[in-house]
């Protein structure tokens, strides 16, 4: 059972909200993807609306992604054949009064678009409906607070990018020469304090320094939330946050996605997203290559052959949340399908 429930968690959790792909990235061609196994295929109508829908032709199982977007569906480019956003056959022009216009054949995805992104549901069964969907204070309040999004893919699992956040410690370390994080005690003891969504990991008596602290929270998306003290010399200082997701795209390959936030108005905020552009982006995207780099490069089932101390509570507490909710959904599943077995 242990191994099935992991082998499970390696593809991704379901009942939740997850980024797939930055908003900038559908114009008006079909985009093909593939999120937690599944291949899907993402397009605008004619208003600007996004459409998903699993990324296969009901005819004979070719990449709708590859077709044409004629608006409110897509054209399958093998032989026509013509399906809305709803999953729906609206035309099978080869033949006349085909069986298959009218039917539901291919599964559709509910979507929102959010904060520069866009977010798929992934229901742990069919007849989920999604869950209310909500975002940290920095990335809502859009008023008081100005980002970025940056997003990457890298070649590991989901749950390394995810364990990787949740370690405060590597900062230190890993990341010893970069801008923002070369201060502060290279040792540390930490503490796990419960939140209403989720938990804050961080080391005892050093606040404002480093990465001292993470949290992480589920409100209909798994986040991460931390921040980093900014130098004067990069800005009107203070804090600079940032929020961050991961979506699995199979076992071995992800895709990660972080807002980078300021606290900031007026020409203060002109001032930081000028500076953002032209000094501090190419600093940013050096620390998550590195990130990137030790992920990759990791030995074959590191996490076999662990040996986790203290500085791993954030993590262990992590994996143990959702080894319980994979177990939780497969016995969903497993109930759904006997169920089914039995009618």
């Amino acid at each position: 059972m242990t191994t099935n429930i992991q082998r499970y968690l390696d593809k991704g959790l379901r009942g939740l909200w997850y980024p797939v792909l930055a908003s900038w990235e559908v114009q008006s061609a079909p985009v093909g993807i593939t999120r937690l196994s599944q291949q899907i295929v993402v397009w605008r109508n004619r208003e600007g609306q996004l459409q998903a829908l699993e990324d296969r032709c009901p005819h004979r199982g070719a990449r709708l992604s590859m077709g044409w977007n004629l608006g409110d569906r897509i054209a399958c480019w093998y032989h026509g054949v013509e399906v809305a956003g709803d999953g729906e056959v609206k035309d099978v022009p080869a033949v006349d009064r085909c069986p298959l216009v009218g039917q539901k054949c291919v599964r559709s995805y509910q979507v929102k678009e959010e904060h520069g992104a866009i977010f798929l549901w992934f229901g742990v069964t069919a007849d989920d409906q999604p869950s209310e969907l909500s975002f940290p204070q920095e990335l809502a309040d859009s008023a008081s607070y100005s980002n970025f999004l940056c997003t990457a893919g890298w070649n590991c699992n989901y749950q390394y990018a995810l364990e990787n956040v949740m370690d405060p410690m590597h900062g230190t370390y890993l990341h010893s020469s970069s801008h923002s994080m070369a201060e502060g005690d290279r040792k540390a003891d930490m503490i796990l304090q419960p939140t209403a969504s989720g938990f804050v990991f961080q080391k005892e008596g050093q606040i404002g320094v480093n990465f001292d602290w993470v949290e992480f929270g589920d409100s209909g998306a798994q986040w991460m939330r931390l921040s980093i003290p900014y130098q004067k010399r990069f800005g009107p200082g203070g804090h600079f946050w940032i929020v961050g997701m991961v979506v699995p795209e199979d076992e071995d390959h992800c895709r990660v996605f972080f807002w980078r936030i300021r606290k900031v108005d007026g020409w203060q905020r002109d001032l930081w997203r000028f500076m953002y552009r032209n000094r501090l982006e190419g600093l940013h995207w050096d620390v998550l290559e590195q990130d990137r780099v030790v992920l990759e490069s990791m030995a074959p089932n590191a996490r076999e052959h662990e040996y986790l101390y203290q500085h791993d509570v954030g993590l262990s507490r992590l994996r143990r949340m959702m080894q319980k909710a994979a177990k939780q959904q497969l016995a969903r599943i497993e109930a759904q399908s006997e169920q089914q077995g039995v009618s």
